[in-house]
């Protein structure tokens, strides 16, 4: 839902950079991954929608999820770093660099618990 709140704010302030982003057509660098990630919510969104019904095997679905989970994370992060003025460098590697690891942890676990279910 936050998605399609920023996207919608941002329609507000200025339809045409939306729909030049949308169509990859936009100058900004940050534009192209905040658009990946954002493809990549909805496709994770509507795979677990659809996962009971398309009967996806749980190693598939797995697969497909972290994968689609690894392309929010990158493109959000890679978003958030290329967008110059909103907040202070540093800061904003810092927070950056917090969500990579805690994503890089989030994997680790996952990894360790499959493992012991085998």
């Amino acid at each position: 839902m936050a998605v399609v709140i920023h996207v919608a704010a941002l329609w507000l302030t200025s339809p045409p950079d939306v729909v030049d982003a949308l169509l990859f057509a936009s100058p900004t660098p940050f534009s192209v991954w905040g658009v990946i990630a954002m493809w990549a919510v909805f496709v994770s969104a509507l795979l677990a929608a659809l996962r009971r019904r398309m009967r996806l095997r749980p190693r598939l679905w797995r697969l497909a999820h972290k994968a689609l989970a690894l392309v929010i994370v990158v493109g959000t992060v890679l978003h958030a770093l290329l967008i110059q003025g909103t907040m202070e460098t540093v800061t904003k590697a810092v927070l950056c660099a917090l969500i990579l690891a805690a994503t890089g942890k989030a994997v680790a676990d996952l990894r360790g618990s499959t493992n012991r279910t085998r």
